[in-house]
């Protein structure tokens, strides 16, 4: 099949690192019980959403499975009699909701099925362990040296890879571990390339590489079995873990929390750093860098899971590095996972959140120093650094590696460009999918601060001013209109009496900027005498402001007018 051809059968197209959030939109009571209605959301888009309903009885089953965790959950208690009364549903529903915040936004239990299940039913029906158990017996059929010893249940975080004990029937001691997996949303390589490439890796030699034994792959899934270590992962030593147990009793909540000591850091992370620097020099894609992919060979660090890129599984702190556009490369999303297992190993712990604006008291400055420039919100703006300029910080520079071993991966030029496409691809859907989460991001802190109780009096006081402007300017207009209908009229209606034989003295001012021209003066009429007052005039200058047009007419008071005599001349004179 071509590369990005349409995707086949075999590939999930569903990205299990998605987080899901949950929120109860509303209760009902029927008879006996109380149901409520909870909108779950996957991502950011409100259109990737669904309702479910689900009673007290279903939570208290799934908290009751997450007690292997450990963790004291916040689930409200049970109660008996006047279990229906409107106040007390109304109650729970709050302690319901902060139950359903908690799960969700803890990192190890939003991943894990029994919580997918809880929220997302229709998309993880199946029983993943009995499809895994077809595949390996299929395999087993033509690989006939193979023997299952028992399956190891939930020792991983991935609901669809699944692990298995295994033995080879003329060697009973030897222990071996068999991983299954289906093939997820970053497959891009054709079966063809990824078949070859996934048969490749048991011809990988590294001395910080953990051994392959025997890979394959077909459409839908690989299968990949490499030996059993009973000392288990540095996860597994950091949390003082037993390798067997299931991935929520390990590491939700560790019993004490110790970090290792500063010569293990410098070791291990400078063993960790070659890999990763080997790995990217070979055009290899990884991105799946965390402590329980590491294993522990006596004083040695070696890497696990080089297979994951290949068969285009999403990486375990995806949900943290895709809020960040500047980790938009395998090679970023490398050193932004080698920041998270560097500060587990300092302080025993993961970090509480990220970006980390303070970290506790360490071994060395050096180790701060390191985690600086991966993890604090600076790193995240300018982006992360490179491998080669890790290794040459003081934390790491000066570690002496013991290993003899030369190290040997060959990868035909062929499979290379192939492996080039396919990082590529994965790195676009990576930008495409950080692209929205900013985008909602910006949306967000708008409408947060839209509704924010400042914004809201400040958008009061602008429309209070407004209205005043509108209600001064409305009364400006009102008053200009009334001036001019007074003008207009003016003329005739103020002007002094006089008789039908005299003449009408023209205005000393105009109603308009520019005038009519007065009529002739008849040569019968007399000449005006200078005692007759000027008409006072009703407008102002041409070059007056309306404002103060406004305040004349405000401030006129009619017992301030003078009273006026007139001097009749028009009668005839008799001398």
């Amino acid at each position: 099949m071509a590369f990005m051809e349409k995707p086949p059968a075999g590939k999930v197209l569903l990205d299990d690192t998605v987080p899901l959030t949950a929120q109860i939109e509303a209760s009902q009571s029927l008879h006996s019980h109380t149901e409520y209605i909870i909108r779950v959301q996957r991502g950011v888009s409100a259109e990737n959403s669904w309702q479910i309903v689900r009673r007290y009885s279903d939570f208290d089953l799934l908290n009751n499975s997450l007690q292997i965790s450990t963790l004291s959950l916040p689930l409200p208690p049970k109660k008996l009699i006047g279990n229906m009364e409107r106040e007390f549903i109304a109650e729970r529903q709050k302690g319901l909701q902060a139950y359903l915040d908690v799960i969700t936004t803890h990192h190890i239990l939003s991943n894990c099925e029994l919580v997918k299940k809880f929220l997302d039913p229709n998309s993880y029906s199946v029983n993943y362990t009995e499809i895994a158990l077809q595949h390996v017996s299929m395999f087993f059929r033509s690989e006939p040296k193979w023997e299952v010893v028992e399956p190891l249940k939930d020792i991983g975080w991935r609901i669809r890879k699944k692990y298995f004990l295994m033995k080879i029937k003329n060697q009973p001691k030897e222990r071996l571990m068999l991983s299954w997996a289906d093939l997820g949303p970053d497959k891009y390589l054709s079966d063809k390339d990824l078949q070859y490439a996934v048969k490749l890796l048991s011809s990988c030699s590294h001395p910080y590489i953990y051994k392959i034994t025997f890979a394959t792959a077909n459409e839908s899934s690989a299968l990949v079995i490499r030996p059993f270590s009973e000392k288990g992962t540095l996860k597994d030593l950091i949390y003082k873990a037993k390798p067997k147990d299931p991935f929520l009793k390990k590491y939700c909540n560790p019993k004490k929390i110790q970090g290792l000591e500063l010569q293990q850091i410098k070791t291990y992370g400078r063993q960790i750093l070659e890999v990763l620097k080997f790995l990217h020099e070979k055009g290899f894609p990884y991105g799946h860098l965390h402590s329980a992919n590491v294993m522990l060979d006596g004083d040695t660090c070696k890497l696990l899971d080089l297979e994951n890129s290949l068969l285009g599984l999403p990486s375990f702190y995806r949900s943290y590095f895709s809020q960040f556009r500047k980790i938009n490369t395998l090679e970023g999303v490398d050193v932004h996972c080698f920041g998270h297992l560097l500060y587990e190993m300092t302080y025993g712990r993961p970090p509480d959140m990220i970006p980390v604006d303070n970290f506790p008291p360490a071994p060395s400055v050096f180790v701060v120093s390191v985690l600086e420039s991966i993890l604090t919100c600076e790193a995240m703006k300018n982006g992360m650094p490179t491998v080669s300029r890790l290794l040459q910080m003081p934390l790491f520079s000066d570690v002496l590696l013991t290993s003899s071993e030369k190290p040997q991966f060959k990868i035909p030029t062929k499979l290379k460009e192939a492996l080039k496409t396919s990082k590529e691809c994965i790195e676009k859907r990576l930008t495409e999918d950080q692209k929205l989460i900013h985008q909602h991001r910006r949306l967000t802190r708008a409408q947060s601060h839209h509704g924010s109780e400042e914004e809201k009096k400040k958008r009061k006081i602008l429309a209070r001013k407004k209205s005043k402007r509108s209600a001064y300017e409305s009364g400006e207009e009102h008053s200009a209109k009334y001036s001019n209908s007074n003008n207009s009229a003016g003329s005739g209606a103020s002007s002094p009496l006089t008789s039908p034989s005299s003449p009408t003295p023209p205005s000393t001012a105009g109603a308009s900027s520019i005038p009519p021209a007065p009529p002739p003066l008849p040569p019968a009429a007399p000449p005006l005498s200078t005692e007759v007052p000027a008409q006072p005039s009703l407008q102002p200058d041409v070059g007056a402001s309306r404002g103060a047009l406004l305040s004349s007419i405000q401030n006129f008071r009619k017992g301030t007018l003078k009273k006026t005599q007139t001097c009749d001349y028009s009668a005839p004179r008799i001398s």
